[in-house]
């Protein structure tokens, strides 16, 4: 991969990101439901890999270009589809109502801004699909394998917590309770965590130890959904959210439940 073919692969990453996220802010405004922006996201972003994963960026093998194009492809279809069908339920997200609520009249102006902002965010994720794919190495090996191995640790880990949460929610006697069952005993975003797992296949497949230096960016992908759901838009509006709604139940749950990486779990409080 040159550098006016890297530049080239930024600048259609970015282009796709930027449409994907206007998609995104026009369905809000048209729905007024906020949850189908995610959804909008994960399908956008699955979309942009794929795309960028088979254009001729590099001098990847076919092989290697359509492994990584299915790996995108099914992390956007099991998320994607689970968030459609969460977002199907809810009449708003309480992150982004909150958002809107604060940003008052300016809300939609604001809310295209921060779209951008997204847009901008993801195209480290992008890009590490597409210099996975387009490592030059000939063939497929046991790197791949590796790679594969834990994106299917990421992506299995990711569903198990998301149904572990599923049946929790849909049992009537649970109502008004906080999961602290299974996965969701050790940490309280165990569903994050996998993400985090499942970014780190692209380096693994993207890094060579000679003559692709380009490799070693995709490593901004795994730190970058890390921030991402640790920093800005995951965790802290989330866990601002529980607070409000559980009060000191959920508090108790932060105190001995690891926020991300799964741990043991502190004894309950008397």
């Amino acid at each position: 991969m040159t550098l006016a073919s890297f530049g080239l692969a930024l600048a259609t990453v970015a282009a796709l990101m930027a449409a994907a996220m206007t998609i995104a802010w026009l369905v809000e405004r048209r729905t007024g439901n906020s949850g189908w922006i995610d959804a909008v996201w994960t399908f956008g972003l699955g979309t942009t890999g794929v795309v960028a994963a088979l254009l001729p960026f590099g001098d990847g093998p076919m092989s290697r270009r359509l492994l990584v194009a299915a790996l995108a492809a099914a992390w956007a279809l099991r998320l994607g589809l689970h968030v459609a069908s969460r977002t199907r339920g809810i009449s708003d997200d309480p992150r982004y109502a909150k958002l809107k609520r604060d940003w008052g009249a300016d809300k939609d102006r604001q809310m295209f801004r921060f779209m951008m902002m997204q847009a901008l965010a993801s195209s480290p994720l992008a890009i590490a699909i597409v210099l996975a794919a387009h490592n030059p190495a000939p063939g497929l090996g046991l790197q791949d394998l590796i790679g594969v191995l834990i994106f299917a640790i990421g992506v299995g880990g990711g569903a198990v917590a998301d149904r572990q949460l599923r049946a929790f929610a849909g049992n009537p006697a649970n109502k008004g309770r906080i999961c602290d069952t299974g996965l969701w005993a050790w940490s309280r975003h165990p569903n994050y965590f996998f993400e985090c797992v499942l970014w780190a296949a692209y380096p693994v497949i993207a890094i060579a130890l000679s003559g692709y230096a380009y490799g070693f960016v995709a490593v901004l992908a795994p730190l970058a959904m890390t921030l991402l759901l640790t920093r800005i838009s995951g965790i802290p509006p989330l866990e601002e959210h529980m607070v409000a709604k559980h009060g000191e139940a959920y508090r108790a749950y932060q105190r001995r439940t690891s926020a991300l990486l799964p741990w043991p779990p502190a004894a309950k409080e008397a």
